[in-house]
């Protein structure tokens, strides 16, 4: 009973959907910003519009698989604070490979906006603070779920396991509330909670410096 609940919560969480036109992905754009960052990040970033532009031509599950194993492979997981200097900062794509580092915002927004630039629509990816247990404890955390269509289980793309799961074969994690470029849902039911370029102020900041950098 409590996996079939569990289950309906993130079949719920996309009920309100519809599907908007893709991302506005600028390769050169990319590549430009950063190249003028370092020359080290100007290596991370060929390798990722290299990977963006073979996976573009691919289907979705294989993108989901080869965008989750190029950030978790290439980003270290490291709090805000050790990284930034900060309590809690969203990195961009190109700002978590130039670090080579970040925490669990990090590598789903890394992975959100590298697939939306690959092609998947991006009312198919949701942003999704769950609390996962892990070592004993109940801790906050976020995740990328992947919807192939509206109603179905969602697919899991974690920093925690190295492999995309559907989201019944994550029964360490409880969804509180989800996000993407179109909205923000919370609780059980299909009713959508607004704007979170309005609800999130971390959001909005991030999505201008993506827009700047050339994912959006």
């Amino acid at each position: 009973m409590a996996s079939r609940r569990r289950r309906g919560w993130w079949l719920a969480a996309l009920l309100a959907c519809s599907w908007p036109a893709l991302a506005a992905y600028d390769a050169a754009r990319v590549l430009e910003v950063a190249a003028a960052r370092s020359p080290r990040l100007a290596d991370q970033a060929q390798a990722l519009v290299q990977l963006i532009e073979r996976d573009s031509t691919l289907d979705e599950a294989q993108r989901l698989k080869d965008i989750n194993d190029f950030f978790n492979r290439r980003i270290a997981f490291k709090d805000d604070q050790t990284v930034w200097g900060v309590p809690d900062y969203w990195a961009s794509p190109l700002e978590s490979l130039e670090k080579r580092a970040g925490d669990c915002e990090d590598y789903a927004i890394a992975k959100y906006f590298s697939l939306a630039a690959s092609g998947v629509a991006t009312a198919k990816l949701r942003m999704v603070y769950v609390r996962a247990r892990l070592g004993g404890q109940s801790l906050a955390h976020m995740v990328l779920a992947y919807y192939a269509q509206p109603g179905a289980e969602p697919l899991i793309l974690d920093n925690l396991r190295p492999e995309v799961l559907p989201a019944s074969q994550r029964a360490d994690l409880t969804p509180v509330f989800s996000f993407n470029t179109e909205g923000l849902w919370q609780g059980v039911g299909p009713v959508t909670a607004g704007d979170p370029l309005a609800r999130l102020s971390l959001w909005r900041e991030l999505v201008a410096k993506v827009k700047a950098e050339g994912f959006l």
